[in-house]
This record gives structure tokens, C-alpha cells and sequence, in this order.
């Protein structure tokens, strides 16, 4: 069956770094645009980025809150999506979850605190 598994969240001082990974599997990955959305407690939960499938291109977009900071890949052979984020702020603390599109597939979050 279809899954997707998030990892590498955690606890970052304000301008620091982490990187997300989601793992997928059930399905043929490079076929398949992936998201990463977050929710902040008390908040709905937003898209961050977006990246197209492999025939696609692999093209990416950015919520404008992230651009510049964030940027979303893929490794088709690891059949893995990573959201590397830079210059992290608090307001960026959240649940991070993965995506697949269609169908409607969703992880089970990866919380990422960003405080010093």
C-alpha cells in the first residue's frame, strides 16, 4: 500500500539548518508530484513546496514565506523527497508533513521547533 514517512525534524536555534526526508513506498515514485505542507498549533495547516514528477521536470514552487530559505528535491532512485531548510525562524515552527498529491496521500508529521 501506499506510504510516505517523514524524518529529521527536531530542535534548531533560530538561523540554523535541517533537513526533512520522506520516504515513499507502494507506488512508482518518479511518477508522482510531491508536497510538503505544516501546521502551526492553533493554525490551518499550508502548503510550503511543491515539486512536479519526473516527466515534469522535477520543477518546484515555494509558499512566499519560505522562498529563498527552503528548497524542496527529490531522489527518484531512493524514492525519497527532502525539504532542506536554511535560515530557519520561529514562525517556522510546525508539524511538517509529506504529500503525495494524487490521492491524497499524507505522512504522520515531523515536528521541527525552531527556539534558542
Amino acid at each position: 500500500q501506499v506510504q510516505v514517512v517523514e524524518s529529521g525534524g527536531g530542535l534548531v536555534q533560530p538561523g540554523g539548518s535541517l533537513r526533512l526526508s520522506c520516504a515513499a513506498s507502494g507506488f512508482t515514485f518518479s511518477r508522482y508530484a510531491m508536497s510538503w505542507y505544516r501546521q502551526a498549533p492553533g493554525k490551518e495547516r499550508e502548503l510550503v513546496a511543491t515539486i512536479t514528477n519526473l516527466s515534469a521536470g522535477s520543477s518546484t514552487n515555494y509558499a512566499d514565506s519560505v522562498k529563498g530559505r527552503f528548497t524542496i528535491s527529490r531522489d527518484n532512485a531512493k524514492n525519497t523527497v527532502y525539504l532542506q531548510m536554511n535560515s530557519l525562524k520561529p514562525e517556522d515552527t510546525a508539524v511538517y508533513y509529506c504529500r503525495r498529491i494524487l490521492g491524497n496521500y499524507w505522512g504522520q508529521g515531523t515536528q521541527v521547533t525552531v527556539s534558542s
